[in-house]
């Protein structure tokens, strides 16, 4: 039996995972003039726990880096969690 703490660091790995790979295939189709993801995904994709595989492709693919409004976006949704978690955690 898994204890919350294991599904949530479950949860955070694959939506992580998935986050990698969106944003290193939106690289990928930037470089070759191909269809884009859209940003809607990639912050629904963080949202919903991957921005610390965000984070990761951000560092080290260099992709997203410069769009301002994207990383004020990116940055909001970080704080959402950090503020949702230390209220559980408090709780």
């Amino acid at each position: 039996m898994w204890s919350w703490g294991a599904w949530a660091a479950a949860w955070y790995g694959a939506w992580s995972l998935i986050a990698l790979i969106a944003y290193w295939r939106d690289k990928r189709a930037a470089q070759s003039r191909a269809w884009r993801t859209r940003e809607r995904t990639l912050h629904i994709i963080e949202f919903l726990g991957g921005w610390p595989g965000a984070f990761i492709a951000q560092t080290t693919l260099r992709h997203k880096t410069r769009d301002t409004g994207f990383l004020a976006v990116y940055w909001l949704i970080v704080a959402l969690h950090l503020i949702a978690w230390t209220i559980v955690l408090i709780s």
